[in-house]
């Protein structure tokens, strides 16, 4: 097992905008690794019936992914906490994005009329979980909060909740990654 202080279990915090390139940079960190050391990719977004947009994009992913990566899908079970915590193997693992994980969270809690704070124990557990995965882990997350306040409480809750949880998870991870217009700035 790699100690959480070796190169290999590095662990890399890849923000960025919306459609900034976030996922396909933190995909090209992964390059080169050989195929002793398949990647693990987790998948946190939920499909939902009649949503053939969201459906397209979540397949845009997928077809851009080496076929060799192995692919878990978390959206709807919740189970991230789980899988980052769980006894190995800890292959090099790609987590993409703490976005639709923490509105899943949000749902499965009805916490979008809650007070904040209301997850406290998942985003915990999550932050706990990335400080102590002995092996390769990238977050991809979306970086909030550099424009309008928006105008829905909804909107609002999840950009404290997200930019809480990146704050947490900047300080616990050894690289911490802002992609902007598809061009990658080291933060840490």
């Amino acid at each position: 097992m790699l100690s959480p202080d070796s190169p290999r279990a590095r662990r890399t915090l890849v923000l960025g905008g919306a459609r900034s390139g976030k996922s396909a940079h933190a995909e090209g960190l992964l390059d080169g690794l050989t195929p002793e050391a398949p990647v693990r990719y987790v998948a946190t977004a939920r499909r939902y019936p009649d949503d053939r947009d969201w459906d397209a994009r979540i397949d845009q992913h997928r077809r851009r992914r080496p076929t060799s990566w192995s692919t878990v899908e978390t959206g709807h079970d919740g189970s991230l906490v789980d899988l980052l915590s769980a006894p190995g193997p800890h292959p090099p693992t790609l987590v993409d994005d703490l976005g639709t994980w923490i509105t899943g969270e949000l749902d499965d809690a009805d916490a979008w009329d809650a007070p904040r704070g209301t997850i406290a124990a998942r985003t915990d557990g999550l932050v706990g979980a990335v400080a102590s995965y002995p092996g390769r882990l990238l977050l991809v997350s979306p970086e909030v909060g550099m424009g309008v306040i928006p105008e829905h409480r909804s909107g609002r809750l999840f950009r404290d909740e997200i930019g809480a949880l990146n704050s947490r998870l900047a300080d616990v991870c050894d690289d911490v990654i802002l992609v902007v217009a598809g061009i990658p700035l080291t933060l840490k």
